[in-house]
């Protein structure tokens, strides 16, 4: 896609804003007001250009969160390699830790889960394999 592509949300965003404009300018012409063509320069050199620019820099900045995602996915997976390389990990708690990482989306799903106590969406409290939870959940 290149520069010039407006996206859907601009593309409804500048719509809404032409129709404001719009309404605003030819209100006021209906009302009698003799300074209503002041509506259209503001609008559209100034109201129209900024809404633009804030929906740009807002998918800009929501396609910059999406790009973090895999790369603190790779530094978590990258961190337990290093434990399990040094022998903090056994094999069984390195696989289960692999597991529950791949199967989160994100990283703060993950820290979710973990605060939770819960293996993965969908699942009961509780990690047969961690007393510490089990009893927790029994009181």
């Amino acid at each position: 896609m290149s520069e010039d592509d407006d996206t859907p949300l601009e593309q409804t965003v500048g719509g809404l804003v032409v129709g404001g404009i719009l309404l605003v300018a030819f209100g006021l012409l209906a009302l009698g007001v003799p300074w209503f063509w002041i509506a259209f320069p503001v609008g559209f050199a100034g109201v129209l250009p900024a809404a633009i620019g804030l929906v740009r820099l807002y998918e800009r900045r929501k396609d910059d969160a999406e790009d973090d995602e895999p790369a603190e996915q790779e530094a978590a997976l990258a961190t337990l390699r290093e434990r399990y390389a040094r022998g903090e990990l056994t094999e069984a708690e390195f696989e289960r830790k692999v597991e529950r990482l791949l199967e989160t989306e994100t990283v703060a799903d993950a820290r979710e889960f973990r605060t939770r106590g819960t293996k993965g969406p969908g699942e009961r409290p509780g990690d047969p394999e961690d007393p510490e939870l089990d009893r927790e959940e029994a009181g």
